[in-house]
C-alpha cells in the first residue's frame, strides 16, 4: 500500500495548563515543504497552521523559526518535550508536543520525502494554476 499523506493525533499541552488538547500532525507529498498542525478547539473546530517541514526538524534539537511560528526544545523543563509558539494578530499560542511524536512523525515524513529532495515532489506548474484562478 502506497501513501501520499501521514496524518499523527495527540494530546498536547496548552499555555501550561493541565487540560490536554487534541492536536493532529499532517504532511502531504503534494506540498513537500510544509507540515500542518490543527489544533481541536472547544467548539470542535480544528484550528490550522501550516508552515516549513524543516523548521519542526531543527527545532527538534535547537530554537528555530523568526515569525509566526517558533519551534523551541529550550523552553520546556522536560527534555522530552518541545514547545511550539503561535503568534498572530489575534493572539499568541505555546504547547507542549512529546519530542518522540515529532521525530516519529518527522521520521515517517522523510520515508515519503526525504529532506532536501522536495523540489522532485513539488509541482510549480499547479501552483501557478492555482494561483492564477484566484
Amino acid at each position: 500500500m502506497h501513501t501520499d499523506a501521514i496524518h499523527q493525533s495527540q494530546f498536547v499541552l496548552l499555555n501550561n495548563s493541565s487540560t490536554p488538547v487534541l492536536s493532529r500532525l499532517s504532511f502531504h507529498v503534494a506540498e513537500p515543504y510544509a507540515v500542518t498542525v490543527a489544533f481541536r478547539t472547544e467548539r470542535g473546530r480544528w484550528v490550522e497552521w501550516t508552515f516549513a517541514r524543516e523548521l519542526l526538524a531543527a527545532g527538534l534539537t535547537d530554537p528555530a523559526g523568526l515569525g509566526d511560528v517558533r519551534v523551541r526544545p529550550d523552553l520546556s523543563e522536560d527534555e522530552a518535550m518541545l514547545t511550539l509558539e503561535i503568534e498572530s494578530p489575534d493572539g499568541y499560542a505555546s504547547f507542549e508536543l512529546e519530542r518522540e511524536d515529532v521525530e516519529s512523525f518527522l521520521g515517517s515524513t522523510f520515508e515519503l520525502v526525504q529532506l532536501g529532495c522536495e523540489s522532485e515532489y513539488f509541482d510549480v506548474e499547479a501552483l501557478i494554476e492555482e494561483i492564477s484562478n484566484v
